[in-house]
């Protein structure tokens, strides 16, 4: 090696050196993006409000909910006893709550049991705003500096001023019939002083909605400055002190907090589904096996007579679902089942109480336990809201196995 390229080689590795050395000593830039992470400590995070929940709802307990609000309501559902094995909060903060239309409807029936769902987002489905009767308007403003504040006169100590990254995203044609508002905000420079709606309640059966169109209200960087962090807690004033089911940012992980991106997750979590894949694993093989020695000697096809009748009932029932018609499916079923009541014990089926339910019993020999559970069924199915296949199954397997004579 020449000694001029000794020299040349001595002041790269020097630049490389000081390069390193400015890097290192340069402060880390702040991360202002709005993640929303309930694990992180960044500005626009949700660490500090996560823990604070246990010590501001101190009867309830907090879980982290790491599926889609679908997949963890629908499995903490008793289908022997037709209720919720779980009861409390919801809670969904994110810039954007975007969901399954299942994940929707299973909020909605969740809620309907007295259940609360309360949801922090500037934009959220457009399905849920539907049902509720409620839209999200955003207005463009250069500048962020807003009041944020209360509905109730009890709670205006608890209302602050944020100076950055408040944006105007608010309610508009809200039915004050059933739609309470609970809070309000204002711009600073706003010639019109006029005070948006940010925060409403729309009750749902015996539980409630709460929408809230400010998610940045509980960050890290909020609940930090100053004393900022009373409006969090106006905000979960309004919410149940009972347990929290709480959204994570993130679907990276599996029910139990273990890292698991698997496209079979879900089927792994699940113990009867885990071996039915495993058995079908097992089945593939032993088919591979066999079919590659001999093959099966060709059977006569022997064409059974054709049924009209039978024909007739598959083109109805495959056209009601075709066209996702679960309510009329449901209840065409029960309006079936009661005629058939009527016709075959000669029971009044107006009203389903206990005492018809124990007359029924009696008439048709069934166990009083199974009566009532159909009984209940029905009831729940009759004034539910929104369907889906889950329903048409379990009305139909009620109803079969009633009308068992072996039963």
């Amino acid at each position: 090696m020449s000694k001029r390229l000794k020299i040349y080689l001595g002041i790269l590795i020097a630049i490389i050196m000081i390069a390193g050395f400015m890097g290192v000593s340069k402060p880390t830039p702040i991360d202002w993006r709005e993640t929303f992470d309930e694990r992180q400590t960044k500005p626009y995070d949700l660490q500090v409000f996560h823990k604070e929940l246990e010590h501001v709802l101190p009867k309830g307990k907090v879980t982290n909910v790491y599926r889609t609000p679908y997949e963890f309501i629908y499995n903490n559902y008793d289908f022997e006893k037709y209720e919720y094995k779980i009861n409390g909060t919801y809670v969904k903060i994110a810039d954007a709550f975007f969901t399954d239309f299942s994940s929707v409807n299973e909020l909605f029936d969740f809620a309907t049991e007295g259940n609360t769902i309360f949801v922090s987002a500037r934009d959220m489905p457009e399905y849920l705003l539907d049902s509720l009767g409620v839209y999200i308007n955003y207005e463009f403003r250069s500048e962020s500096k807003a009041t944020l504040s209360f509905a109730n006169n009890r709670l205006r100590d608890k209302d602050i001023t944020v100076e950055k990254g408040i944006k105007n995203h608010h309610f508009l044609y809200i039915d004050s019939l059933t739609t309470t508002v609970l809070g309000y905000q204002q711009f600073e420079n706003d010639s019109t002083q006029t005070k948006y709606t940010n925060f409403i309640k729309v009750p749902v059966g015996n539980g409630a909605f709460l929408l809230h169109t400010q998610p940045l209200a509980f960050t890290n960087y909020i609940l930090l400055k100053d004393n900022q962090h009373q409006y969090s807690e106006g905000v979960l004033a309004y919410i149940p002190n009972k347990d929290v089911f709480f959204d994570s940012a993130y679907k990276v992980t599996a029910a139990d907090g273990t890292n698991e991106d698997s496209r079979l997750r879900f089927i792994k979590s699940q113990p009867p589904l885990q071996w039915a894949w495993y058995l079908a694993l097992i089945f593939l093989v032993i088919f591979i096996l066999f079919n590659a020695k001999r093959k099966q000697r060709i059977v006569k096809i022997v064409k059974p007579l054709e049924n009209t009748t039978v024909d007739f009932t598959k083109t109805i029932g495959n056209l009601f679902y075709e066209t996702k018609d679960h309510q009329n499916v449901v209840h065409k079923k029960i309006t079936y089942f009661l005629e058939y009541l009527r016709t075959e014990y000669f029971l009044d089926t107006q009203v389903l109480d206990e005492k018809f339910s124990k007359r029924l019993h009696q008439k048709s020999g069934k166990s009083l336990e199974e009566t009532e559970r159909l009984v209940k069924l029905i009831n729940i199915l009759q004034k539910k809201l929104f369907f889906d296949e889950d329903d048409v199954l379990r009305i139909t397997v009620a109803i079969e196995k009633f009308r068992n004579k072996n039963n």
